[in-house]
């Protein structure tokens, strides 16, 4: 396959511009290190998480992950692992991951803007809505296996029952 290569005469806009404005229109506590990384404090019904976005002008790709606001015990990273391959699977955008040195439980994704191609407020937004969305789906299942002695399986399948109607 042969590559083109294209010299744009302008860079792509830096997508943390963006995210800041929509970090700021949602008042979540934010700090903007550089202009490649900006880390955001977000409270969710479960816990809290911390956003941290990192862009790559030389790959230009935005890095992004939603850390859990805990750390998952080193006796029970295989079977994290193992949970973790089984929500992975029913996932469309982005994955679960372990920050092995941390032991920080995380949700990751990476947005390419290469070509001149520039990300975009309503990327940035479901980027975000995704995310949250994903981690509180299945925080449940997540802290059944951590804290319930559950099995990865039978904490997935507690999590995911759906109930019918209001008690």
């Amino acid at each position: 396959m042969t590559l083109l290569s294209i010299n744009n005469s302008e860079d792509n806009e830096n997508p943390l511009d963006l995210i800041e404005k929509v970090v700021s229109e949602n008042n979540w506590p934010f700090d903007r290190y550089d202009s490649e990384e900006i880390n955001v404090s977000v409270e969710g019904a479960w816990t809290r998480y911390q956003m941290w976005f990192a862009w790559k002008i030389e790959n230009q790709a935005l890095q992004f992950s939603c850390a859990f606001d805990f750390k998952v015990p080193k006796d029970k990273l295989s079977r994290i692992y193992e949970l973790l391959a089984f929500i992975n699977e029913k996932l469309w955008l982005g994955h679960f991951d372990i920050w092995p040195e941390e032991g920080m439980l995380m949700f990751r994704y990476s947005l390419l803007c290469s070509g001149g191609v520039s990300a975009t407020i309503e990327q940035i937004e479901d980027l975000v809505e995704v995310a949250l969305r994903e981690c509180e789906k299945f925080y449940p299942a997540i802290h059944f296996m951590l804290w319930g002695n559950k099995t990865p399986k039978e904490a997935l399948i507690a999590a995911m029952l759906e109930t019918k109607g209001q008690a």
